[in-house]
């Protein structure tokens, strides 16, 4: 019986990669930054993630191919002094409480097989208002790792973070990992350019990287047609439980 199952392509080998979380939740953020983090270091997959948590359903293309929800992984080596990375991608999270901590579970695996010691999550933090330039706020796994956080200009978070984003860093942290998450005003309503450039410029800076942000309102696009595609926009109008999808909150 399926429940949560990593079907690994190619095990590379990474120098101390970071794991860079993101999968769908408020705002788009995460998502948009995982999938042009993809496309401008060129990152290559090497795993699969399936779950019975997911959603079940299968999309259908005019080319008669059928998506279905999924997660993948994928890793960038590193020029020069840089960090490696693992990116993880995906257009769901797990529907389930369960479904989430397993699937937290299993990529914490695989990526410590890795010689990963380190997480960083993302995403938005919703507000009624936001400014031209957001704000993003941080929690970490420990004190000193909070330090690296706010030497990036941002604000520690007071309140709850839900989904992936939240409990990632806390049980990565049961396992030895440290990290933190960084969390990007946003209205929350849309896949949101603007907040996904400033998550990008934090992580430019923590992790050495030069990535432009010139083409994101092209990884925000494709997001948002995906999310059509699946329904999921949708929960943002109101049209489906708030409870099912407690990432979107």
């Amino acid at each position: 019986m399926l429940t949560c199952l990593v079907q690994v392509e190619e095990k590379p080998a990474l120098n101390n990669p970071v794991l860079v979380e993101g999968l769908p939740g408020i705002g788009f953020v995460a998502n948009i930054v995982a999938l042009h983090l993809i496309r401008e270091l060129r990152a290559k997959r090497f795993a699969q993630v399936f779950s019975s948590s997911f959603q079940d359903l299968s999309v259908t293309t005019s080319d008669g191919r059928a998506l279905s929800p999924m997660n993948e992984l994928y890793y960038y080596k590193a020029n020069g002094n840089g960090r490696d990375l693992i990116i993880w991608y995906g257009n769901t999270q797990a529907l389930t409480t369960v479904g989430q901590y397993e699937l937290c579970g299993r990529v914490l695996d695989l990526a410590q097989e890795l010689g990963c010691g380190y997480i960083i999550t993302i995403g938005g933090y919703k507000q009624d208002q936001v400014k031209e330039i957001p704000d993003v706020y941080c929690a970490a796994s420990d004190p000193e790792t909070l330090q690296e956080a706010l030497s990036l200009g941002t604000k520690i978070m007071v309140g709850n973070i839900f989904g992936i984003a939240g409990i990632l860093i806390g049980l990565g942290y049961l396992r030895g990992f440290k990290g933190f998450s960084l969390l990007v005003e946003t209205p929350g309503t849309h896949p949101d350019v603007n907040a996904a450039r400033y998550a990008l410029l934090a992580l430019n800076k923590f992790l050495g990287l030069q990535v432009n942000s010139s083409d994101l309102e092209q990884a925000a696009e494709e997001i948002k047609k995906m999310l059509e595609s699946f329904g999921w926009i949708k929960i943002q109008k109101g049209e489906k439980k708030r409870d099912e999808f407690r990432w979107f909150v």
